[in-house]
């Protein structure tokens, strides 16, 4: 990973659009600073598109969606949004990947999985916010308890077994039945908000992240950058974001959008 401010400024200024990753990324300490919330705003201003993608169920993201200056929010890791209309009200969009009847059947299979993880993973809990979700489940590592390692590697071997993707995040294990992930959520979010295709224009747009389940979007945008926080996950990711800044979490983001901004 190269510092940030090796981030050449020919690919800072074509950039149209960011997505960012928000637990540990946007937020510190579950939180969003005052720092990363006036980014977000100078963003805008600056004619930036700004897209939060989380493993965040879709309930839990609805008042980020109304309240932070951002064009819409994608939850779940990809299958869910909250978008800004034009009079500023949200739409709530759903990833049209699966039909009703596939998400019932998944939904309840999905919870049968999360069980067994529970009975079989010493320590293993639902995350706190799993009443909100509905494409996913979510079993918490680092949010409300501590999971080791080898406690984590077993609840994603549980989840592959019963046919599921599976991330890890900086708080969270996330399983899910489907084909959506982060980037497919960002292809179809450019489709919904923009008509445009998100392939055609990867150049122009960065992402930014911190942990495992950012991987496909490193690997994805040549305008990938870490929060100095992703040092944890380093031992565990095989595709590493491009640059890293210096400073963690909220800050870190900070660092991102004053990057952008001087270009």
């Amino acid at each position: 990973m190269l510092p940030l401010s090796l981030w050449p400024l020919t690919d800072r200024a074509r950039l149209h659009g960011i997505f960012t990753d928000i637990d540990d990324t946007l937020t510190t300490d579950g939180a969003i600073t005052q720092d990363a919330l006036d980014s977000l705003a100078a963003l805008k201003i600056a004619g930036l598109h700004v897209i939060p993608i989380t493993g965040r169920p879709i309930g839990w993201s609805e008042p980020f969606a109304a309240q932070w200056p951002v064009d819409a929010i994608v939850a779940e890791n990809g299958s869910v949004a909250f978008r800004h209309e034009g009079d500023s009200r949200l739409q709530r969009k759903i990833y049209q990947q699966q039909d009703d009847s596939i998400r019932q059947r998944n939904y309840a299979r999905m919870q049968e999985v999360a069980q067994q993880i529970v009975l079989e993973v010493s320590g293993a809990t639902l995350a706190t916010d799993s009443a909100g979700r509905e494409t996913d489940i979510a079993i918490d590592h680092s949010e409300f308890t501590h999971l080791p390692q080898k406690s984590i590697d077993q609840a994603v071997a549980i989840m592959r077994a019963a046919g599921m993707n599976a991330t890890v995040s900086s708080i969270h294990i996330n399983g899910w039945f489907g084909d959506h992930n982060k980037l497919e959520g960002a292809r179809w979010i450019v489709r919904e908000l923009f008509g445009r295709d998100l392939d055609a224009e990867l150049d122009c747009w960065a992402y930014v992240g911190d942990s495992t389940n950012d991987q496909l979007m490193f690997a994805t945008f040549r305008n990938s950058i870490g929060v100095a926080n992703i040092a944890r996950f380093v031992p565990q990711l095989k595709e590493l974001p491009k640059y890293v800044t210096q400073g963690e979490r909220g800050a870190g983001f900070a660092e991102v959008a004053r990057a952008l901004l001087n270009r």
